[in-house]
């Protein structure tokens, strides 16, 4: 069975159908992926019939997290829906760009996090920094309800808000001692050649960073700078070889670069920025 759902994924054209066909029969079945192979294991007839749908579904290319309905992300199991992106890896080394600031200010700062869709970054650091006062926004009321849920199961509190970036945070201003975001930031003509589990079933406006795909650092940097308390620091995710344009814009608008956080590859994923004191 599960090397003829293998074979279907690969005739379809799917990315890494070992994967997905092994993550899919492990989740139905609660073995870890080693033990497929084992065979030793029965699935009644309802399973089997799932297991064809979600193969089937992942032949047209849905995401394997779309198909479940979650998707783990460091310590977190997170529920998704239509309005939420599907985390990624890379955005888990903006998370650990946070959780060293806010070491470095001696593991008790506030957080915002704009534009949190899921929650995968404020449930992390809720979560890793318990004693952090988070906050987090999104326009999305489907993607702050999900959100809530995640925060909820992980046992954490984050201050949900529903807001366009930084509008309408009037109590937040000045209040704000580290800013987290990973904005829509795919160029917009960019978005059509995306890979189908990205440009189909991602939402477009978590993913439109307008023409160049800057616009959302623009905002960030000209709207967010009034919630900033002094010495307030950054850390933005970025886009493949963005970095310096997000440092550069951050600089003209008066932040000081402060640095690059890489992933375990050395690839570019966060640009770490403060407000001049």
């Amino acid at each position: 069975m599960l090397c003829a759902a293998v074979r279907r994924l690969q005739e379809a054209g799917v990315p890494e159908p070992e994967a997905s066909a092994e993550i899919l029969l492990s989740e139905l079945t609660g073995l870890r992926r080693g033990e497929l192979y084992a065979g030793e294991f029965d699935l009644s007839r309802r399973q089997l019939e799932r297991y064809a749908e979600w193969i089937a579904a992942r032949e047209r290319r849905e995401p394997v997290q779309r198909i479940l309905g979650y998707a783990y992300f460091r310590n977190l199991r997170l529920q998704l829906n239509e309005e939420t992106l599907v985390p990624r890896p890379e955005t888990e080394s903006v998370v650990e760009a946070v959780l060293e600031r806010v070491d470095r200010r001696g593991g008790s700062c506030r957080v915002l996090d704009l534009g949190t869709g899921s929650g995968a970054i404020a449930v992390s650091v809720a979560q890793e920094r318990p004693r952090c006062r988070v906050y987090a926004t999104d326009v999305s009321e489907a993607a702050l309800r999900i959100a809530r849920l995640n925060a909820a199961a992980a046992g954490v509190e984050v201050e949900f808000r529903r807001a366009d970036l930084a509008a309408g945070l009037e109590d937040l201003v000045n209040g704000v001692d580290l800013l987290v975001s990973n904005p829509p930031y795919v160029p917009a003509g960019d978005i059509p050649r995306l890979m189908p589990e990205v440009r189909d079933w991602d939402p477009p406006r978590a993913l439109d960073g307008g023409p160049d795909g800057l616009a959302f650092y623009r905002r960030i940097f000209s709207e967010a700078g009034r919630l900033l308390a002094p010495g307030a620091e950054l850390v933005l995710e970025v886009g493949d070889g963005r970095e310096g344009d997000v440092l550069r814009i951050g600089e003209l608008y008066g932040y000081v670069a402060r640095g690059v956080r890489t992933d375990l590859g050395s690839t570019p994923r966060a640009v770490l920025l403060s407000r001049e004191v």
